[in-house]
């Protein structure tokens, strides 16, 4: 099967990688957690459009690819939900604009947007038990008590959906990967505005720090696990 980065990745830099040793699997835990990153109106759009029609309601849509990655994370959460596994949402929060920081600075219409713009679209939204953790930095990690809820839930793997890959996927899956988490990032499950550079950010992740997995094989993963209340 082909990968996202095929025909941007040359030849020479895959056998380099190859070479050094990067990109092995590093496979599946026995408890896993999902974490829908940022996917809230303001990164798709209300309504499914191109990206650029996208742009004109919301600076910060990702238009049809975002409601593809919503269509995907839908059916990774029903199966979820079936095991009980439970999910997680790093979300971007703008209620509390005085300690925006630099990332009020470097990207201010993410403090700009609408409180309809906040609100998680409603097709992947929180139930009620899911944890939600509000942040201010790429990293669902960086200065939020998410080590401390994926402890107490004992959970020992990570299958990271959202966006964008380049930015809060990434730095969330480095930062997992430095924690010791097993960690993947559901391919069809995140996204981005750039479609090079979400393509060549699933390469450097699948290279260093998480294995990039299909839908498909992230699903099996789930389903395999033991059902509620029947044990391991």
């Amino acid at each position: 099967m082909g990968r996202v980065w095929d025909g941007l990745i040359s030849d020479r830099d895959k056998e380099v990688y190859e070479k050094a040793g990067f990109g092995r699997t590093s496979g599946f835990g026995k408890r896993p957690g999902i974490v829908i990153i940022d996917v809230q109106y303001r990164t798709v759009g209300t309504v499914r459009a191109p990206i650029l029609q996208a742009m004109e309601e919301f600076k910060t849509a990702c238009g049809e690819a975002g409601w593809d990655a919503v269509d995907a994370i839908q059916k990774l959460l029903a199966v979820a939900r079936a095991k009980a596994v439970p999910v997680f949402y790093p979300y971007v929060s703008h209620k509390e604009s005085y300690d925006a920081g630099r990332t009020g600075t470097k990207i201010p219409s993410l403090m700009t947007v609408s409180d309809r713009g906040y609100d998680f679209v409603e097709e992947v939204a929180p139930h009620a038990g899911d944890t939600l953790i509000p942040k201010k930095h790429p990293s669902a990690f960086f200065g939020t008590p998410m080590v401390s809820y994926l402890i107490d839930q004992d959970v020992d793997t990570l299958l990271i959906c959202g966006c964008t890959t380049s930015g809060c996927v990434r730095a969330t899956a480095m930062d997992a990967f430095a924690y010791n988490f097993h960690v993947a990032v559901v391919e069809e499950c995140v996204y981005d505005r750039g479609l090079v550079s979400h393509a060549v950010n699933l390469f450097d992740i699948q290279s260093k720090y998480a294995d990039v997995v299909s839908l498909e094989r992230a699903i099996a993963y789930l389903s395999g696990l033991a059902d509620p209340g029947k044990g391991a």
